[in-house]
């Protein structure tokens, strides 16, 4: 108990000390899952609203398809860019396994389904009248994409925070694409599994503890969004 509570003290001082290489690798994990974050983003709120507003010939396949790839282990995404980056694979001239645009790939398709899952519900709650409406006014489609994505801006921060932290607390494929080199491609989940497996503890209880507040910080952000959502639905 006394090693643990000392453990613990230790990394409490690390973090307030500004280690570098333990900050290192929180701005790693940072910088590489909000890359995928704004990457994905874009592509899932359109498709989101494509699934929304029309009905077209293979759409409940692709909404299940979808709704499939939410299941996928993140080990098994890790699994196929492996396969298709290495050195034998049909993309390995790019040179991109064991980097951090391998890690943002592997976040991205992670991330994706989940947004594209929560924006199309989010979408849902708008009528469809609202997209006849902005266009009979003379809105692009862009700027009616836009219009309807603040009526439901709420579900929209909502999905950001859940994906921002499903992608930043997984391991499998971080490890897998990264390889968890120092300095590089080590993340706060990677660093956690080498330091724990070498009986370092102090430097994974930091990290540990980042992810807890990180933990609350975003879900405490989700239940204000959802709350405004609701409180704005009754108005």
């Amino acid at each position: 108990m006394d090693s643990i509570t000392s453990s613990t003290v230790e990394a409490l001082l690390l973090l307030i000390s500004g280690d570098p290489k333990l900050w290192e690798i929180i701005f790693v994990s940072f910088k590489v899952s909000l890359s995928a974050l704004l990457i994905a983003f874009p592509l899932a709120a359109a498709l989101g609203f494509i699934l929304s507003f029309w009905r077209f010939p293979g759409h409940w396949f692709i909404v299940t398809l979808n709704n499939t790839l939410l299941a996928i282990p993140t080990v098994v995404i890790g699994l196929i860019l492996v396969l298709l980056l290495s050195r034998s694979g049909p993309f390995g001239d790019l040179r991109l396994l064991f980097t951090q645009p391998a890690m943002i790939i592997g976040q991205v398709l992670i991330c994706f389904p989940l947004l594209v899952a929560m924006l199309h519900m989010a979408y849902q709650g708008v009528s469809r009248h609202a997209w006849e409406t902005a266009r009979s006014l003379g809105c692009s489609r862009f700027k009616t994409l836009w219009l309807i994505t603040l009526e439901v801006r709420f579900a929209v921060l909502a999905a950001l925070v859940t994906a921002f932290g499903r992608v930043i607390a997984e391991v499998g494929c971080a490890m897998m694409v990264g390889g968890n080199i120092a300095g590089y491609t080590r993340t706060i989940t990677t660093s956690i599994a080498l330091e724990t497996t070498k009986g370092e503890y102090v430097q994974g209880i930091a990290l540990g503890i980042v992810l807890l507040v990180l933990a609350l910080v975003l879900n405490l952000l989700v239940g204000v969004t959802r709350g405004r959502s609701v409180q704005g639905a009754t108005q």
